[in-house]
């Protein structure tokens, strides 16, 4: 139900159309002036006010731009009633502020219609927490003149505003002074006898400019000077101008007039008031958003650095892991090296024996007759000499394929590719075994300038990483082209493959898609830093028949 508040101030008017409102539905508050309208406002705001356009003190056209100057109620629909012949009132009320004009005596119908129109267009939203509520102006009128104080102060408290009246300048002048910021206008009689009118206005003025640096959002009080506009006293007028006053109204002038001439000194007050206010309010809103554009950099900043921490602290890890990783590999080469040495020696010893006993074998053959018992012996003994020999032949291979991979210098070299390719095979043959298949397509020149852990490690990985994807038989191709800018080796399995979400990281350190226990994930993450090293790249596809497909991309001058 829609609240309506009702500004009337005849008691019959205000029943009718109480019982009219209340009859369609709507709510009605009801106040018989316009200052008690303002201090309803302060306490709830109405869907719409309907106001008379006459009304003691305040008038209705007065009430409507009041209600405009707030943030806080001038989005409410002002509805101005008046009689029919009035039409200069419906102009000036719709001038200051009202939406619409209705004649007292029109159709109960039409007004009903009227509303619910304004009502239809009402964008009234709830109250702002820093709108300023509405109050009663608070006047003080200094006159040392009893009879025209008292009623200077009368008029004042029929036009609503809150008097007191002092007939002593300097006790008002205090009074101002302990508290400018009350005051929204004084009024000074500039023709008493007992104080010098332009200069009371004068240090009035000054106690104005004063609490300039105060009155946050508040302007200063408006100063009226009451006095006379005869061509006699048009030089002490212009003095008291210059003094400070911002009108003069003639003494003389009947009451309605200068209730007028104060009203407009006090509506310039309020203009200035609530313009005062809007620019306080920008400037908070702009510090408001210049402090959380600060909070939004510091928090990008925080976060920024937050992920630059994090970042230096994952390429401390990974370095980490690298020396650690290094270190392995250099003791593994020390202790595949040493492991090679102590077999390379008997092993030589074995092969000079084994190629002496050989020799006796053959000779002992040529002695013996045909037909002795014993050359079927010796013919046994030469058969086991030489699968002995092969035997010895393949340690002696393998030694030398262990001395090739425990090699620690990194220094860049020219490579056989194809040799080091048969010396990974050979290191590998326990995990091809017999059912994958290796084939073998060299197409690109066979000597790289490179390191040799980009064959010993970064291939050997890749290729044992293909044969722990095959279960059971299988084949893996083993690739090398070039071009004239690059070094190409590719190694395609027959395996299961790897899933497309995983292929950007499986060259992460500890990453692994093998059972756990099977794999620590360092051996790609390895192979890639060795790729890196060199100013190539890997890549990981798949393969023509599904299984995976690596693709080390190197530069012919990266070991220049």
């Amino acid at each position: 139900m829609s609240t309506l508040l009702l500004v009337e101030d005849s008691e019959t008017q205000a029943l009718q159309m109480r019982r009219l409102l209340e009859a369609n539905g709507f709510g009605v508050h009801r106040v018989p002036t316009a200052e008690a309208a303002l201090e309803a406002l302060n306490e709830a705001v109405p869907a719409l006010v309907i106001a008379d356009f006459h009304l003691p003190g305040m008038n209705g056209d007065e009430l409507a731009r009041q209600i405009r100057l707030n943030s806080r109620t001038r989005a409410i629909p002002v509805l101005m009633l008046t009689e029919a012949r009035e039409g200069d009132m419906e102009r000036q009320g719709l001038e200051s502020g009202a939406d619409a004009y209705v004649p007292k005596s029109a159709d109960h119908e039409l007004l009903l219609l009227r509303i619910r129109a304004l009502l239809r267009r009402s964008a009234v939203t709830a109250p702002s927490s820093q709108s300023i509520a509405f109050r009663r102006a608070k006047t003080l009128v200094i006159d040392d003149s009893a009879t025209f104080r008292t009623y200077l102060s009368g008029l004042l408290a029929r036009e609503g505003y809150v008097v007191r009246a002092e007939a002593d300048a300097e006790i008002a002048l205090e009074a101002v002074a302990q508290a400018p910021l009350e005051w929204d206008c004084v009024v000074i009689n500039v023709l008493g006898t007992g104080y010098d009118g332009a200069s009371i206005c004068a240090r009035l003025n000054a106690l104005r400019g004063a609490m300039s640096g105060m009155a946050g959002g508040t302007a200063g009080f408006q100063i009226v000077a009451v006095g006379s506009d005869s061509p006699t006293e048009r030089e002490n007028s212009a003095h008291v101008f210059e003094a400070g006053a911002d009108d003069l109204v003639p003494g003389i002038a009947e009451p309605r007039l200068l209730g007028m001439r104060i009203r407009a000194a006090l509506r310039r007050k309020m203009l200035q008031d609530e313009e005062r206010r809007a620019a306080e309010e920008i400037r908070a809103r702009e510090v408001s958003l210049q402090r959380a554009e600060a909070k939004a950099a510091m928090a990008e900043a925080l976060a920024r650095a937050n992920d630059e921490l994090e970042e230096a602290n994952r390429q401390l890890r990974d370095a980490q892991t690298k020396l650690v990783q290094a270190a392995k590999m250099a003791l593994l080469g020390e202790l595949v090296a040493g492991i090679a040495h102590e077999i390379n020696n008997p092993l030589a010893f074995i092969l000079a024996h084994q190629r002496t006993v050989e020799r006796v074998l053959h000779q002992l053959r040529s002695v013996v007759g045909e037909k002795d018992e014993a050359l079927g012996l010796v013919e046994k003994g030469i058969e086991r000499s030489n699968s002995m020999t092969l035997g010895l032949k393949r340690i002696e291979e393998l030694v030398a394929n262990l001395r090739k991979f425990s090699r620690s210098d990194d220094a860049f070299q020219t490579v056989n590719v194809p040799d080091a390719m048969e010396t990974v095979l050979a290191l590998l043959a326990h995990k091809l075994g017999e059912g994958i298949t290796v084939e073998r397509r060299y197409e690109a020149p066979p000597e790289l300038r490179c390191s040799p852990a980009l064959l010993n490690q970064v291939v050997m990985n890749i290729v044992a990483n293909a044969a722990d994807a095959i279960d059971g038989r299988g084949r893996i191709l083993i690739a090398t082209s070039s071009d004239t800018r690059n070094y190409q080796i590719e190694v395609v399995d027959s395996g299961p493959g790897i899933a497309a979400e995983l292929r950007e990281r499986v060259f992460e350190p500890f990453f692994t898609t093998k059972a756990a226990g099977a794999g620590t994930g360092l051996g790609l993450a390895i192979a890639y830093n060795v790729i890196q090293a060199h100013a190539g790249s890997v890549s990981v596809t798949e393969g023509p028949s599904g299984g995976a497909r690596f693709v080390i991309t190197v530069p012919l001058d990266s070991g220049t």
